[in-house]
């Protein structure tokens, strides 16, 4: 696979309650600032998406690795990118990284499935969506 290029970030803000008892951030969390990043690259590329209670996406899988710490004073933002988008799924890829060094600390990938809530059924990833993304991310999506 090519060296992905993200060109959607999102600054965190760390937050006294994120730190466990070994002084760096609990691995909970690592989730609230990935799901952060979901939201914000979803309002930018596909407007509406999270706010429809009928029709959208929901996590059918998501992995994560954990590389180094965040300690207290660090700042790091989260790289979002879309890596493949099938019929009725598409990839996600984020990073957790250093603002100032780009060292990366966490790694998350998460499948995303089309979503009627409505019929509580899967459907076809909208061609309107793979464009939106395809013009985003700089490359071309196929149906796969």
């Amino acid at each position: 696979m090519d060296e992905i290029q993200f060109h959607h970030s999102v600054p965190i803000q760390l937050r006294f309650n994120d730190f466990d008892v070994l002084g760096h951030v609990n691995n909970s969390v690592y989730f609230t600032f990935y799901d952060l990043g979901k939201t914000e690259y979803f309002e930018r590329v596909l407007p509406g998406i999270t706010s429809n209670r009928n029709v959208g996406v929901v996590i059918a899988s998501i992995h994560v690795d954990f590389q180094l710490p965040v300690f207290p004073g660090e700042k790091v933002e989260v790289l979002t990118a879309v890596t493949e988008i099938g019929e009725k799924s598409f990839k996600l890829l984020q990073h957790l990284v250093d603002s100032e060094t780009r060292e990366v600390k966490c790694v998350c990938r998460t499948v995303m499935v089309g979503y009627n809530a409505a019929t509580k059924t899967s459907y076809a990833i909208p061609a309107e969506w793979r464009n939106a993304i395809s013009e985003f991310e700089k490359r071309t999506f196929s149906a796969e």
